[in-house]
């Protein structure tokens, strides 16, 4: 989950002009009206379609327990020119310390702009190329996600030209159409490389539903299975990542059939999770109380482990019944919480995962919520490779899975 600052900083790496490629706006109108057919029939994106393929796309049960860290794009401080890069060190520690997932949240405003969405630059995509190299290298497998999608963002949603989930249907088609054309020109970019090297996860965190708000997952639904059939249309065995409605927190139904891994999100509850975070909306908070682990909410709700599996596994029962895999997208606990009450909370988050078997990846591995460069204030960190590492909250990550109870 970006934080608006960060959401800016990948808005401030683009940089016009450089010399970027314009792609073909003929392609762009074909892909376009293609995607509204897509929209209309979405129902023939069927698992049946994928079933008897050689098959990346058929996960297994020991793929989804896959573990790791989410990797932000990173801006060299040397030379505040370049552009973003992954440091090969990342990719080393998180091998050397026997995680093997790597979530990649990006911004279409580093290869594209929103002022022309058929406008892809191919230049800052070689650095993706080289994440994807260093996850072979390093045995990580690398899920690349689009953080902001033409039309979607969880931050700075207004900033788009036009909203793919609200507005006018001429709208919100148009930013379909973009979303289409950038996930084709991805899925032609990468196709050579294995599912089992990589993955996509198609739009970080869609909105959060209000109870008169249905429509929302049913055009959720309806921009998942036109993302999936373009996609399978230039590599059909690719592995594919959507997120859950309601900032990717419970789970859709709709899409079982689609042979895709749902990711889910692993922030509950947000008192905890995102204690004084400024970018929450206040009425996500079940309490301001300084946090405890179990903690008692403003209504009186005991939040333990008992209470995690509840929200985290136990709704999605309808979906692992249909066999349907699981992974935890996202998951942490920002720095203002008190450094013994995020341990605690995260032995029973990853509890509940471990009985599930599902697999995660935390948010992140250098800054505020991660196991590097945290600023804790309460944390006594060892000097790690020119940083600051929480040893306990690694080795609490890296504790092999116990049996548990429910």
């Amino acid at each position: 989950m970006l934080t608006p600052a960060q959401t800016f900083e990948i808005a401030k790496l683009q940089d016009p002009n450089q010399g970027r490629m314009s792609m073909d706006r003929r392609s762009f109108v074909k892909g376009a009206t293609a995607a509204c057919i897509l929209a209309a029939s979405a129902d023939s994106v069927t698992m049946g379609q994928t079933q008897g393929q050689a098959g990346s796309t058929q996960a297994s049960r020991s793929t989804i327990r896959w573990k790791g860290f989410n990797l932000q794009w990173q801006q060299r401080k040397t030379d505040p020119s370049t552009k973003p890069a992954y440091e090969e060190s990342d990719f080393q520690n998180m091998s050397n310390w026997g995680f093997t997932f790597a979530r990649l949240p990006l911004s279409y405003w580093i290869w594209g702009k929103p002022t022309d969405w058929t406008y892809i630059d191919p230049e800052p995509l070689k650095r993706l190329d080289r994440a994807v190299d260093l996850g072979r290298q390093w045995n990580i497998h690398i899920n690349l996600n689009f953080h902001r999608i033409p039309g979607y963002c969880i931050n700075g949603r207004e900033l788009e030209p036009a909203d793919l989930f609200t507005g006018r249907a001429a709208e919100r088609d148009r930013a379909l159409q973009a979303a289409v054309y950038h996930w084709r020109y991805f899925a032609k970019r990468f196709k050579s490389v294995s599912s089992r090297n990589l993955s996509f996860d198609l739009i970080n965190e869609p909105p959060k539903m209000r109870s008169y708000e249905g429509a929302f997952q049913e055009r959720y639904v309806e921009i998942v299975q036109a993302l999936v059939k373009a996609i399978r249309e230039e590599d059909s065995d690719r592995m594919i990542f959507a997120d859950g409605i309601n900032i990717g927190q419970s789970p859709v139904i709709e899409l079982a059939d689609l042979n895709l891994i749902q990711s889910t999100r692993g922030y509950q509850p947000k008192a905890v999770s995102h204690y004084t975070a400024t970018w929450v909306p206040k009425d996500e908070f079940e309490t301001f109380k300084t946090p405890t682990w179990p903690l008692t909410d403003d209504k009186g709700v005991v939040w333990d482990r008992a209470k995690l599996k509840q929200e985290y596994i136990d709704k999605y029962k309808p979906l692992t019944d249909r066999n349907v895999l699981v992974h935890v997208g996202e998951w942490g606990c920002y720095n203002k919480t008190p450094h013994e009450v995020a341990l605690a909370w995260m032995r029973d988050c990853i509890s509940c995962w471990n009985q599930a078997g599902w697999g995660w990846a935390l948010w992140n591995l250098r800054g505020d919520f991660g196991v590097m460069d945290s600023g804790r204030a309460d944390v006594a960190y060892e000097d790690y490779q020119g940083h600051k590492l929480d040893r306990q909250m690694l080795e609490l990550l890296r504790e092999p899975p116990k049996e548990t109870t429910a």
